[in-house]
Parts: C-alpha cells; sequence; structure tokens
C-alpha cells in the first residue's frame, strides 16, 4: 500500500512539473501551460475566471509529419518587459508595453524537431505566437492547417461576421454562439468579391460576451508573410478553431525556418472599455522601422467621391462597353456628362477644402480604364497614371499647391495585384513629381492572379509589399478592401488608414444598421484605425440621385460623434460641399476635431448599444468628446473629471434634438455653449440613432466665456 501511495505521488508530481504558469504583471490574468498525453495545451483565467478552457495547439503540415503530438517540455524561459515608446500617431502619445513572457520549446522526439509557443500575458489579456528555430529536420514546410483551439467557457454572446476569404463588408450579427450555424445563411449578403469559408467559421477581431460579465476579443497580431485566419466553431463543444486563407492550391502557408506566426490574441476585461483601450495589438507588432517619419502626417479631407457612391455621378469618362488602354483613343470618344474628375469640379473642391482648412482633396475616377472595370477579369486594367481627357494633372497640382491643399491620389485595381506590381514603381513615382503623399488603394472584385484569394498568404505579402514600397517613396497608404488590420501600422506609419469592414459607402447601398458603429470599435478597429469617411448630413440619398431610395441611418449629431469615435489619423469629410454650406454651424465641429491624440478615455460603452469615448488633442489641453448610439433612445451620463483641477473650459455641444429620430428627423440637431471644470457633469438624450460631439476648449482668455452660462 505505502508503495502504491508513492507511485501515485510520483506521478502527480511529474503532471505537476509539465504545467507551467504565468501571471499578468498585476496578477489578474493567469495562463497555464502543459503538455498531457504527449499535446500541448493551454488555458487562460481573468481573476480566477475562465476565459479560455483546455485548448490545443500545433499544425498539420502537408509534407511531414504534423506537429500535433507527440511533444515534450524542452525548456523554459521567461521575462519581463516593461517600456513605453511613442507612436508616430495614435489614439495616445505614450504606450506602455508591460508584459510577462513564458517561452515553452517543445521537442517532438520522434522527429527530432522543436517548436516554440511565446505567450506573453499582459494586464489586459494574451498574446502568443508559434517559432520555429532554425534546425535541420524542419527548414521548409507546407502548412495544411494551424490547429490552434480558443475553448470558450460556455455558449457565449458573439458579435460576428460570416467567415470569407475576399471579404469583411458584412453586416454584423449578435447571437449566441450556439445560433451562429442557423443564421449563417442570412449573414452572407451580396458582395463584388466573395468566398465562404464555412458553416460556423467567422471572422475576427471577435467581439465575445459571456453571462457573467467578461468581455473577451480574439484577433490576430503582426499579419506578415502568413494567411488571414478565420475562427471554426466546434458549437457541439463551443471551440474555436484556426481556419487560415487557403492559397490558390488549397495550401495554408509556405515555411522556411527559421522564423514565426502572427500572434493569436486574446482581449479579456470585465468593463467593455477595456477592450477598446487595450494596446495588445500594437504592442505585439514590431517598432517602426521607418527611419525618417517626419513626412508622415495626420490628413483631414474631402473628395470626388461620394456622389459616386450614390450614383448621382460616374467614374468613367464614356459610357462605352469595351477599352484597352493604350490602343482606345479616349479624346474621340463621346463624354458622358457624369464624369465628376474633371479639372473644374476637382478645382472647386480645392477650393471649398482650402476655405474650411482641410489638407486634402482625394479623386476617384481620374484616370483611364473605369468604363470596363469591374467583373471583367481583367489584367491590364489601369495604368494609374494616364488621367482622361478632362482632367489636367498639371493644372491641378499647381492650382492646389497655390491654395495649400495636398490632392490624394487613388489607385483602383480592380483585383488586379499583378497589374498593380508591375507599375508600382512607375505610379508611385508620377505620385511624387506632382505632390501627391497619400494614395487610396483600392481591391474591388476577383483577385488575380486568378484562383487567388483576398486574404491568402501570396495576397497579404502583396499588401506588405506595397506599404513598403510606398515607404520608399514618402508615400501613406489607405488601403481599401484589403486584409483586415492587425497593427502593422506600428512598424509601418505611413499605413495610415484601411476600410476592411462595411463602411459608409453601405448607407448608399441600403444603409448600414443604426447599431454598425457601436460594434465596430470592438471589432474591425481593434486591428487598426478604419477609414470610414463619415460626415453625411444629407440621409436621403434620393436627392443626390433619384434612382437611389437609400436612406442613411443615422443623425447629424451623430454622425459629428463619430470624428471621435471611429479613430483615424486619415479623416474624410463625405458629403458634398454644397450640403455642408447648409449646414456650417454643424460642419464647425468637423473643422475643429483633431486627427491625432495624446490621451483617449472610454467614458461609456456596450457593444452593439454606445459608445463614448473622450479624447485630448496631441500638444494642447483641449479635450473632445462623442457618442454613438444605436437604434434606442438612450440617455447618456457623462463626467468631466479627466479634465485638470481649477481650469475653465468652453463646452461647446453638439446633441440631438428631443425630436431627433434617424429614421424621420435625422437633421434635428442643437448647438449649445458652457462654461465647465473638471465638476460638471452632463446628462445628453441620444435619439435612435443619434449620439452627441462635444468639444472642451481651454479657456486661457477669460473673454472666451464671456456670457456663457455655467454648467
Amino acid at each position: 500500500m505505502r508503495n502504491f501511495l508513492l507511485i501515485i505521488s510520483l506521478l502527480l508530481l511529474v503532471g505537476f512539473a509539465q504545467a507551467e504558469e504565468l501571471l499578468s504583471p498585476n496578477g489578474a490574468q493567469k495562463l497555464e501551460f502543459e503538455v498531457a498525453n504527449g499535446q500541448a495545451l493551454y488555458r487562460l483565467y481573468y481573476q480566477n475566471k475562465t476565459v479560455i478552457a483546455d485548448s490545443k495547439l500545433g499544425f498539420d503540415l502537408k509534407t511531414a509529419e504534423d506537429l500535433l503530438d507527440g511533444f515534450v517540455i524542452d525548456k523554459v524561459e521567461r521575462a519581463s518587459v516593461d517600456e513605453t515608446w511613442s507612436p508616430v500617431w495614435g489614439e495616445k502619445s505614450q504606450i506602455r508595453n508591460h508584459y510577462n513572457e513564458m517561452a515553452i520549446t517543445l521537442n517532438q522526439p520522434t522527429t527530432d524537431r522543436k517548436m516554440i509557443v511565446r505567450f506573453r500575458l499582459f494586464d489586459d489579456g494574451l498574446g502568443f505566437r508559434y517559432e520555429f528555430p532554425e534546425q535541420p529536420n524542419l527548414v521548409y514546410f507546407v502548412i495544411s492547417e494551424e490547429k490552434t483551439q480558443f475553448a470558450m467557457p460556455g455558449d457565449l454572446t458573439a458579435w460576428w461576421i460570416p467567415g470569407d476569404y475576399d471579404t469583411q463588408e458584412y453586416a454584423f450579427h449578435k447571437s449566441k454562439l450556439s445560433e451562429i450555424r442557423g443564421l449563417m445563411q442570412e449573414a452572407i449578403t451580396p458582395n463584388a468579391s466573395q468566398k465562404a469559408a464555412g458553416p460556423t467559421s467567422v471572422q475576427t477581431a471577435l467581439m465575445l460576451k459571456s453571462d457573467d460579465g467578461l468581455y473577451i476579443n480574439l484577433h490576430e497580431a503582426a499579419l506578415v508573410n502568413y494567411a488571414c485566419m478565420h475562427l471554426d466553431l466546434d458549437d457541439e463543444n463551443m471551440i474555436f478553431s484556426s481556419h487560415l486563407t487557403p492559397d490558390a492550391m488549397g495550401d495554408k502557408g509556405y515555411m522556411q525556418a527559421p522564423r514565426s506566426t502572427p500572434w493569436r490574441t486574446v482581449i479579456v476585461s470585465d468593463k467593455a472599455g477595456d477592450i477598446l483601450l487595450s494596446n495588445i495589438t500594437l504592442n505585439l507588432n514590431d517598432p517602426c522601422k521607418i527611419e525618417d517619419t517626419t513626412w508622415i502626417k495626420p490628413m483631414k479631407y474631402i473628395g470626388v467621391w461620394w456622389e459616386m457612391i450614390t450614383g448621382k455621378s460616374s467614374w468613367a469618362y464614356a459610357d462605352v462597353p469595351s477599352v484597352q488602354l493604350g490602343v482606345t483613343d479616349f479624346s474621340k470618344l463621346q463624354p458622358n456628362g457624369k464624369h465628376a474628375a474633371n479639372t473644374a469640379h476637382v478645382k472647386y473642391h480645392i477650393d471649398f477644402a482650402a476655405k474650411h482648412g482641410f489638407d486634402g482633396v482625394l479623386v476617384e475616377g481620374w484616370n483611364e480604364g473605369w468604363e470596363d472595370w469591374f467583373g471583367k477579369s481583367k489584367d491590364y486594367v489601369f495604368d494609374f497614371v494616364t488621367p482622361y481627357p478632362d482632367f489636367d494633372v498639371d493644372e491641378i497640382r499647381d492650382y492646389a499647391a497655390s491654395k495649400g491643399v495636398q490632392m490624394i491620389m487613388h489607385h483602383e485595381t480592380s483585383g488586379s495585384v499583378r497589374n498593380y506590381e508591375r507599375h508600382m514603381d512607375e505610379a508611385y513615382q508620377f505620385m511624387a513629381d506632382n505632390g501627391y503623399h497619400a494614395v487610396k488603394s483600392g481591391y474591388v472584385g476577383d483577385i488575380i492572379p486568378r484562383g487567388e484569394t483576398h486574404y491568402s498568404q501570396y495576397i497579404v505579402n502583396h499588401y506588405q509589399y506595397a506599404i513598403e514600397k510606398a515607404a520608399d517613396y514618402k508615400i501613406m497608404v489607405n488601403a481599401h478592401e484589403a486584409v483586415r488590420p492587425t497593427g502593422i501600422c506600428r512598424t509601418y506609419p505611413n499605413l495610415i488608414g484601411n476600410e476592411s469592414a462595411r463602411g459608409t459607402e453601405y448607407e448608399a447601398f441600403g444603409g448600414n444598421a443604426p447599431d454598425h458603429t457601436t460594434i465596430l470599435p470592438f471589432t474591425r478597429l481593434i486591428g487598426g484605425p478604419m477609414d470610414y469617411t463619415p460626415g453625411i448630413f444629407e440621409p436621403d440619398v434620393s436627392k443626390y440621385n433619384p434612382d437611389n431610395n437609400s436612406w442613411v441611418n443615422t443623425t447629424i449629431a451623430r454622425q459629428l460623434a463619430l470624428y471621435v469615435t471611429m479613430y483615424s489619423p486619415l479623416q474624410m469629410a463625405a458629403d458634398l460641399p454644397e450640403t455642408y454650406n447648409k449646414y456650417l454651424d454643424a460642419f464647425q465641429f468637423i473643422k475643429d476635431v483633431p486627427l491625432d491624440w495624446d490621451d483617449s478615455k472610454v467614458l461609456e460603452a456596450e457593444p452593439g448599444d454606445y459608445v463614448t469615448y473622450a479624447r485630448k488633442e496631441k500638444g494642447t489641453d483641449n479635450w473632445f468628446v462623442g457618442r454613438t448610439n444605436d437604434e434606442e433612445a438612450r440617455t447618456s451620463n457623462i463626467r468631466l473629471d479627466f479634465l485638470p483641477e481649477g481650469q475653465k473650459y468652453l463646452a461647446t455641444v453638439y446633441a440631438d434634438k428631443p425630436d431627433a429620430n434617424y429614421r424621420n428627423n435625422p437633421q434635428a440637431y442643437q448647438i449649445n455653449q458652457y462654461v465647465v471644470t473638471n465638476k460638471s457633469k452632463f446628462e445628453l438624450q441620444c435619439a435612435p440613432g443619434g449620439g452627441y460631439a462635444i468639444s472642451l476648449i481651454k479657456a486661457d482668455d477669460p473673454s472666451m466665456l464671456k456670457g456663457v452660462k455655467k454648467h
């Protein structure tokens, strides 16, 4: 009996020895790792609540034995880091990178191969990745599937969009995990390019909430030379598994050691606002690789864009079914009379931008090829340097320069990345020669090379190539229809914007749901800023195009709030100048709101319901507040205790009127001014689909407050 107890005790000691534990710096998060029956497992806890239950790690390999089991722990290395770094632009001017690290080297004795799993545990969550060190038995290999699991602690509530290899432009669904399969068919709505990933596949960043009040976010960081990750749900056991986007051959990744994968991230808190304030995604990316960043500047812009999106105007110069670059003589074509990118119209926009202090003007449809650009699988679709006959490059360049306005280039590729790469150096040099320092790129439609999709390893590498090549020419990139961001903007801050979700353009394609902008900060924006293109003051699209009956589901006050709640260093005032001229008092907030911040705070937040941010302008003591609201009328209660004690501020409040409603009275807003301090409070009524915006300007000059009532 004594020998039996000794054997049991030894077995327990061996099991304990295999279990490795890692705590976050504040002790709130706990990671456990073990090898059980040769399989690598991890678990995550927050304040003793299960966040991730037993979850397996590893890979199915196409060209070698799998890296799934047969593991033993070779060594465990630990480290701690506490540092602060300054982004070129951002929601904060100083970011703390504070974590405890545990690197587990796993050995597979039967193949004599090693794989490292590196965990970094922050106070607000976990990041981990796989690393393949240099070794003789694992050099070149092909991934059939990454088998990372995220076992959920129950049937959580999720805010999700369908897994798709080509688009993130879906409306969000809120449901229990167990309901995803039944809702998938209705969730997959038509798009210009799409390829569904599976019946329970969803995209990241995925927002989740447990019944006991834990907020959990799953995503990835530093997606470089690797396929974009989706998550497949085992809805019997509530376990998510990684699902990499395949290439044209059906393979998931071509690897050469030594190298590592992107980080897999789990952000968790019992406060929704902590998810929004997490810097895990940025901290897991490499530091900036651009030595001189003085040319990278946030930009506020208008554009020749919304009129085409609504159908009022056209990108194309002529209405002909087919054109060939270098063959078609566009000067001999009959103009359609709706081409917006003409010299006179662009100069009108330059004048408006200059008058109101905007940095730039975007012009789409300026270059030859738009007549048959979409849906033809056309390789040589644009050359990115040849203008239409009615667009005078030299005149526009010189006129914009004389007004102190920068022109923003547009490179639509129609998905033909092969063609874009052939022309990229010439296109970027054309920009440099003509004073264009920023480009909006687009990838509408199916990808060429044919068979590839928007999120495969091959195409992810193309997006990265475009960013790095642009940096060589000191060009900032705003990529639309590209893979969703994963914090790459820390390493390459010339990636100043992305779309990668349903943006404002969908308001002209039938409308986004009123709660859309209360979900995006918890999902899409976890990876980086979004060029959402807010500022629509005319909700009735038929006033621009009688054939388009779309309705923009928002109030004007909420449109103003989006400049604060939808963070981006690149912000567009998307509506038409003639519309802004009707509402110049409200337009003033768009003119005033900064693009770069010293600090950001979340005053109120609940995914799908509301988000209220307060942000401090970089280099000043001024603050700006924004609140976006869902379809329900709600009361917002905020304190201004973030203001410095004893300092008076002039508060200008842009709010919904009592009878405002996104459906039938969206342009009803009110503007009031108050004297406030850090002891002030606001109780503001938010209309359905509404919100508010507040500017808080430090009152150094007492005359600023003359005649203004105290609050």
